[in-house]
């Protein structure tokens, strides 16, 4: 007989609540390997090893990189990263781990609820069945594993034939969850290990996903078993691409977590993160001999306000705009960049719009909202997208250029912004402050904060933005609706 359903949901056959279905939990299978079974003495050994790490004081921590060998190995290194943001408001830890055993194609997020380690169990979040659900990411995604040998010692039961999953012995992402428990003992996981994977679909798919609570955790150890001094020149190079967020020359280095690696370095570029280099060193300088030794680096990735621009810089760039404007209204072509002239604020990678006025009306305006390319670059192709490019206006006229005003607007990496209720929106925005950008389905649009004095009512300014989206002006209010916020660096030439 089946049970009964009511509208307060399931009973049993006796008319009991029906028991719910015990929590899955993912049991260590390296405690007791490659750190301490015996919870205290696992407890004590992080203690030390976090007592002796000293890495500078950093805020805006986003991601990590942190080595994923034995703790006698790699753990004074780990300890560098995860001291770093020891205490840091984290709710939800995203942490990507290569793949040592299973064959697959994708990024494989655990679908347990619970991971287990010796100090006890470690909620996983919610958000990882959502974000298996954004290729190419998928959970727990069927793979051939070959267990490695030393299953047989395993701190867990052997699976069944057949049910080995990617995370089942993946040391590269348990060997990450007891620190994580002594640094962000609230803090919530997303346990994924990746296979064969596109680091640059997987930054897409992390793009809006993550926000200023979410730290990124990349697992990964450098170069494996080459001579002491061989591998502090394989490292070092290693550790100077990621630090330059070289994607190319990364591409090219040893190291068996370079796809974790390469998704927070593209996840760097999009989001304007900084790398700063915490610790590093190698296995002969820990607990092994010098003949044959392995890699670790400890590395921070920081979210970092931008400096404001100098005013000369300023002035540079709205001599550009006004240089690329007469240019490609009056012949069709851009003006070349002097790349030596350019501080290291101008050639940073950073979202711009120019803006284009005549008597107070616009003419044009266009940009990145994202970080794309240097600001300099960035400032003179939008220049001459706001003046020819724009499909609200007739492209600029030569007997026009000396009446148009130039205003440059750069821009701040837009951040998610909370909300669960339409009247949560409206209360967490702020007026004249942010510029907002409307993701309503496959639709987007911004307003710069400058619209603000056009449209100063809440309600009205995200009715326009969603009918400049082509939706209904009240589809804002919708399910789904995703917001973004940022804030901007206006400047433009004086009126004469």
């Amino acid at each position: 007989m089946m049970a009964a359903t009511t509208m307060f949901g399931a009973t049993s056959d006796q008319g009991k609540p029906a028991t719910p279905p015990a929590p899955k939990v993912h049991q260590p299978a390296v405690a007791g390997l490659f750190y301490p079974k015996e919870s205290t003495e696992l407890g004590a050994m992080l203690d030390k090893l976090l007592a002796a790490a000293n890495p500078p004081a950093l805020t805006n921590v986003r991601a990590i990189i942190c080595p994923h060998a034995g703790y006698i190995y790699s753990g004074p290194t780990a300890a560098y990263s995860y001291k770093t943001v020891q205490g840091a408001n984290f709710s939800t830890a995203i942490i990507l781990a290569p793949s040592h055993y299973a064959w697959f194609e994708g990024a494989s997020v655990c679908s347990a609820d619970l991971f287990r380690t010796p100090l006890g169990d470690i909620q996983i979040s919610p958000r990882a069945r959502k974000l298996a659900e954004r290729k190419p990411f998928g959970l727990e995604i069927k793979a051939q594993v070959e267990r490695p040998g030393w299953a047989a010692q395993a701190s867990r039961p052997m699976p069944a034939t057949g049910e080995d999953t990617p995370d089942t012995w993946e040391h590269s992402l348990e060997v990450q969850i007891p620190f994580l428990q002594k640094v962000l003992p609230r803090c919530q996981i997303v346990p994924v290990v990746m296979g064969q994977t596109d680091p640059a679909a997987a930054a897409r798919a992390l793009e809006d996903f993550i926000d200023a609570q979410t730290l990124i955790i990349a697992s990964s150890d450098l170069s494996h078993y080459h001579p002491y001094n061989d591998a502090k020149v394989l490292d070092q190079q290693c550790v100077q691409a990621i630090c330059d967020l070289d994607l190319e020359r990364m591409l090219k280095q040893e190291a068996c977590g370079k796809t974790p690696i390469l998704t927070v370095m593209y996840l760097a570029k999009m989001k304007g993160w900084k790398p700063r280099l915490l610790d590093y060193r190698n296995s002969g300088d820990t607990a092994g001999d010098k003949r044959g030794v392995v890699g670790y680096a400890a590395i921070a990735f920081t979210a970092e306000p931008p400096s404001a621009l100098a005013p000369a810089e300023r002035q540079w760039l709205l001599k550009l705009a006004r240089q690329t404007l007469n240019e490609v209204v009056r012949k069709g072509t851009l003006p070349e960049i002097n790349k030596s002239e350019l501080t290291p604020n101008l050639a940073a990678l950073r979202g711009c719009f120019v803006t284009l006025t005549i008597a107070g009306e616009l003419r044009g305006c266009i940009g990145h909202i994202s970080p794309q390319m240097p600001l300099a670059e960035a400032v003179r192709d939008n220049a001459r997208n706001a003046a020819l490019r724009d499909p609200r206006f007739q492209p600029v006229r030569p007997d026009e250029l000396d009446k148009i005003e130039i205003e440059i607007s750069v821009l701040t990496v837009p951040e998610p912004l909370e909300f669960k209720t339409p009247e949560e929106l409206l209360a967490r925005l702020r007026p004249k402050k942010d510029g907002v950008v409307l993701h309503i389905g496959g639709r987007e649009a911004t307003f710069l904060p400058q619209v603000w004095e056009q449209l100063p009512d809440k309600v009205d300014f995200l009715n326009h933005l969603a009918a400049k989206a082509g939706a209904q002006p009240s589809a804002w209010r919708q399910p789904g609706v995703k917001v973004f916020i940022y804030t901007v660096e206006a400047f433009h030439e004086k009126k004469s």
